[in-house]
Order: structure tokens, then sequence, then C-alpha cells
């Protein structure tokens, strides 16, 4: 990129604004604002996957202001977040950047702070607004949100918020939005729920990705030798002594048959592992609790064929086991890409007998590089302990049909049951169900808590989710 296609100068935005810029040191623009600033100045929607630090809130927060008219008392824009933490800093950043403008007022709505203090900043007058869905949500409910005039609508870090659980409360709030409006989506994955919100609340947008998400040198390959007598009982065993030499906290391991996939996971069990199983056959039900538990860190190694894992996308997997060795190449480069995505690292481990090798060829071609090889006897366990998940779910009998929400538990836990927010993982709520996970240390305590306590005013039954 030439030094002036990557300077704010380049970008039709006003004097002031850019003098205003570089009085805050921004004098070149990062790759993330260079691609996505002209798309989003011209008023199109867009996606951009990008990652945290890489300079995404200029770039959206410049965007919104160009919308901006100051002297219109009235919400115009809104960044959905993730997080309080994240809400105050985007807020922090809008406020630096609108410095140049006159007087414009950014309010920021996130659940732990009273809501009539809230009120009263909004009753004020707002032109943005930044804030966590569901307290968003609880002020358009309670009418002391006014979006008729929104022009921006942002969400930020979407797929953190869909982890957490949030689909439905963005989908609610979207809804809300004027339909002629700019939706623009940073994301450093892009998870199924993405692509559901685009088609659902975005018109034609651009697709931006900046630098490849997954970088060959964050993830690690090794393969392994598996006798070809026996071949079958050499790799479930092969696959044990695995995980128990690297003690990964959340692994995926790809078979090519349905068979394989059953059989590992009875074997993996019997040795004391936390492992599921998802194939092509399996009910929606049965596949949307597999998925839960993996994707909460409750489950250790999710044990699929590769139809059954398409369109997965699961954030902190550290590690991808080939039990078997697929026969296209193609194939193999998108399942040891699970891994190390974003700013993590990941291991790509494959196990393979002499009568493969044709295939392991033809992926050491397609990846231009030849495969680094380790003996099975090299392996040997790194703890006496076995290796449990980080996490437990808890499924709570009631979801959105009870107008439960993700923010609802959150707050019966963070709030009489007395536990702190990083005790607590994902939540799902789902038409019937909703799961949550919570810390190890703390499964039985929260199950009780929230079992004797109260969600959303009401008694619930909860179980753990590996009860029958």
């Amino acid at each position: 990129m030439t030094s002036s296609s990557s300077d704010f100068s380049a970008l039709s935005l006003p004097a002031h604004v850019l003098a205003n810029l570089q009085q805050l040191g921004y004098l070149s623009m990062t790759p993330i604002q260079a691609a996505s600033l002209p798309v989003a100045l011209l008023g199109k929607d867009l996606i951009a996957q990008a990652k945290t630090g890489s300079g995404k809130t200029a770039a959206f927060g410049l965007a919104l202001l160009a919308n901006l008219n100051a002297r219109r008392f009235a919400v115009q824009a809104m960044v959905l977040c993730p997080t309080r933490e994240l809400a105050d800093q985007v807020a922090t950043e809008i406020r630096r950047l609108a410095r140049a403008e006159e007087n414009i007022k950014v309010v920021t709505l996130c659940g732990g702070v009273p809501l009539r203090n809230q009120v009263s900043s909004l009753q004020n007058g707002a032109h943005i607004v930044v804030g966590t869905p569901g307290r968003i949500m609880d002020h358009l409910e309670r009418e002391t949100l006014d979006v008729d005039a929104l022009n921006t609508l942002v969400l930020d870090e979407a797929d953190r918020m869909l982890d957490m659980g949030f689909y439905n409360d963005i989908a609610t709030v979207a809804k809300q939005c004027p339909d002629e409006r700019q939706t623009l989506l940073f994301s450093a994955t892009y998870p199924e729920g993405i692509a559901k919100l685009s088609q659902q609340f975005m018109k034609e947008p651009q697709t931006i990705t900046v630098q490849a998400q997954h970088e060959k040198s964050k993830i690690r390959q090794r393969w392994y030798e598996v006798p070809e007598s026996d071949r079958d009982e050499a790799r479930l065993n092969a696959v044990a002594l695995l995980l128990n030499h690297y003690r990964p906290a959340s692994t995926l391991a790809f078979c090519n048959t349905k068979s394989q996939c059953r059989a590992l996971v009875a074997y993996l069990k019997n040795k004391g592992f936390s492992a599921l199983a998802l194939y092509g056959e399996l009910e929606q039900r049965e596949r949307d609790q597999v998925l839960v538990q993996f994707s909460n860190r409750s489950c250790s190694v999710l044990v699929a064929t590769d139809v059954a894992a398409r369109g997965l996308d699961i954030s902190q997997l550290e590690m991808v086991i080939n039990v078997d060795v697929t026969p296209d190449a193609e194939v193999h480069i998108h399942r040891i890409g699970r891994t190390g995505r974003a700013d993590e690292e990941g291991w790509a481990i494959s196990l393979a007998s002499m009568d493969e090798m044709g295939s392991v060829g033809k992926i050491e071609q397609l990846q231009n590089a030849e495969s680094e090889w380790h003996k099975l006897t090299e392996l040997t366990p790194t703890s006496t302990e076995p290796l449990l998940p980080p996490m437990v779910t808890l499924q709570i009998v009631g979801g959105r049909k009870e107008k439960i929400r993700a923010g609802d538990v959150l707050g019966a836990l963070t709030g009489e049951a007395g536990f702190t927010r990083e005790q607590v993982g994902k939540i799902n709520v789902n038409e019937f169900s909703t799961y949550v996970a919570v810390d190890r240390a703390i499964a039985s305590q929260a199950q009780q808590k929230l079992a004797s306590g109260r969600v959303k005013g009401k008694s619930v039954k909860v179980r753990f989710m590996d009860e029958t």
C-alpha cells in the first residue's frame, strides 16, 4: 500500500476532522481503516473481519460521525458491544474522534449501573449510544430510548456477542431500528451466526477481510505414524496418548465415518475423557446440545465427521486431531484451519499409516511443505490428573418462550448468587431451555443457588447437562 492511499487525507473527510486526527496521533490508516472507510463513508453496509487492536473503532467511529447532524438532538448512531468494558472503551474513543465537532453527546448504556441515571442522560438528549444488547433492549422496552432518527447501527465484536448468547437480543434491537440505515458489522472470526445476521438485517453488505486470519506460523503441525495392522485400535489408543501428552483444553477430532466417531467417543469416555460425537444423522436438538457443551468448554473433545463440522467456528480451539487422513487435501487445510484463529495458536496433529501416504503426499503438495513426523513412543502423560474440561454446563428448564435472556441468567449468578463474571461462561438461550457454562470449581454451588433462587423473578429447575 502506498503512503498516499493509507493517508487519512485520501478520504473525503472535512478539514477539521483531518486536523483532529492529526492531533490525536492518527498519522496513517491501519489496514482495516484503509479497507473499510472508503466503503463505509459511501453509506454502504459492511462486514469487516478485524481483530481487537486493529484500529476498527476509528473505522466505524469516523463513518458514524460522518452521518451525524450535530444540531439534531436525537439518537442517530448506536454501537452494540459484548461487554461493559468494551463499550466504555468505544465510547471514550468516539468522544475523542468527535472533539472537532460541535457538542456531540455520547451515552453509554450497560448493565450494572442504575437505569434511572441512564434515563436522565437520554432525556437530556444524545447523538450516539454505545452499550450492551441486554441493557439497550431494556431501554427500548421501557421506551426510554428512541431510535426513530437512527441512521447507523454498528455491531462491534459480533462473534463475541454471538458467543455470549446474544443473537436474539441483537435481532430484537436491529428490528426496532429504522429499515433505512447503514449497518456496520465488525468481527474477528466468521461464525455461522454472522451470515444469519447479515441476511436478516443488512442490505447487500460488502465483506472485507484484512490479512489471513489463519497464519501458518500459528498452527503447529505434526504427523504420527500408526501401524497398518490393528490400525483402528492403534488410532484410538494414539488419540488418548496425544490428549494425555499435550493436555489441550479443547480438541476437535476428525474421523472419516460416523461409526469411527462413535467408536472413538466410546473409547475416550471409557478412559475418563469428556467426549461427544457430531455426525450427520444427529437430531437438531442433540446437535445443538453437543455444540453448546463443546463451544462453552464443558466438553474436552468433539469427535466429528467433515459434513457435521461444516460451518463450525469454535473460539479457543487448541488442537485439531486428524484421526483419519482425508483423501481430499483441500479438506485437510479446512480441518486444520479451525485452530490458530485470530490471536490464538494451535496444534494440528495427524495420524497416518503407510497405506495412506498417497493422501499425505497430496497434502504436502498443496501446502508446499514437507510433513514433520514424530513417533508415538515420544508421547508420555504429562500429569496424573484426569483431563477434565474447565467448565460445566447447567441446563435451565425455560428459554425464549419464558422470555429468559442471557442477561437475566448472568444477573442471577453475579447478583444474589454472588459469583463473579469470570466464573460464568457462555450462555445459550434456546426456545425451551437455557444453557449456562460455569467454572467447574463452583458448578454444584451454582446449580444449588440457581435452583433455590430466581431467574427473571421466577423459580427455575436446573440440572447438570451430563445427567441422564
